[in-house]
């Protein structure tokens, strides 16, 4: 094992399904062996079958469809409004001067402190979760991708002047090629935070989701189906998040070369 030395694509999944075990491993022997209490930490097998129950009895898995939609209609809903915003502020910078003040004091904004104004703006409904979403979303978005796209190589720029582009030419045949790659992965990490943001909007003034579930499991003192409801959570960040490696190296596979 060396410094920056990569690891085969074997290797690198056994290695990550190891940590996996070894925690689930701990996590039996903490409850299990009754090291803690279940009423604060209920074990893998309690876990496990509140699971089964609340996806065949208590439509769970309505809770969960309800939040992937949530996730994807105000990630969508904010990527779309940044990108252009995004590489215009990279490509021109008067409209960067212009924008980047306001846009880098937005971004530091908790999403979760506008919650009582949306609900005040737009209810308790699907709006406001939405909103909150977007917030959380948009403004990081925008300064991600506009430093990339400022960010774009200097010699490429110099090389497409000297062949003639003209100044739309430029944007759309070298800035967005040449940024796309990392603007694809800016759209991937991103995507990861609006979960959180989702969970925390389902918390308050919701009557359906994964969030809505957690907390009504919180003052039920249900730890099992809280824990089942988080590792939801994860399992299916981690598949989006795969799915979007994926993509990213189907469309852009000169990117993972040059790594």
């Amino acid at each position: 094992m060396r410094p920056l030395t990569p690891v085969s694509p074997a290797a690198r999944i056994a290695l990550g399904v190891a940590f996996f075990v070894v925690f689930v491993a701990a996590w039996s022997v903490a409850t299990l062996g009754g090291f803690v209490s279940k009423t604060f930490l209920a074990d893998p097998l309690a876990m496990l079958q509140s699971g089964w129950t609340l996806l065949t009895k208590m439509g769970f898995a309505g809770d969960i469809g309800m939040t992937v939609w949530r996730v994807v209609g105000g990630f969508a809903i904010a990527a779309a409004l940044a990108l252009p915003l995004g590489v215009a502020m990279g490509a021109y910078k008067p409209i960067e001067a212009f924008f980047e003040p306001f846009v880098s004091f937005a971004r530091y904004l908790p999403a979760s402190a506008f919650i009582p104004l949306l609900i005040l703006w737009a209810g308790i409904g699907e709006a406001q979760k939405l909103s909150v979403i977007f917030i959380g979303s948009f403004f990081q978005l925008v300064l991600m991708i506009a430093v990339t796209v400022g960010n774009t190589r200097r010699d490429l720029v110099e090389a497409a002047y000297t062949l003639g582009v003209k100044d739309q030419g430029l944007v759309l045949r070298v800035l967005i090629p040449g940024a796309a790659p990392e603007i694809a992965e800016t759209l991937r990490t991103v995507l990861g935070w609006a979960w959180t943001y989702v969970i925390v909007a389902e918390m308050i003034g919701a009557s359906s989701g994964i969030g809505h579930m957690i907390t009504d499991s919180q003052a039920l003192l249900a730890t099992d189906q809280i824990i089942f409801g988080i590792i939801v959570i994860g399992l299916i960040g981690l598949a989006s998040d795969l799915l979007f490696k994926a993509l990213n190296r189907r469309l852009f596979p000169w990117a993972a070369l040059g790594r």
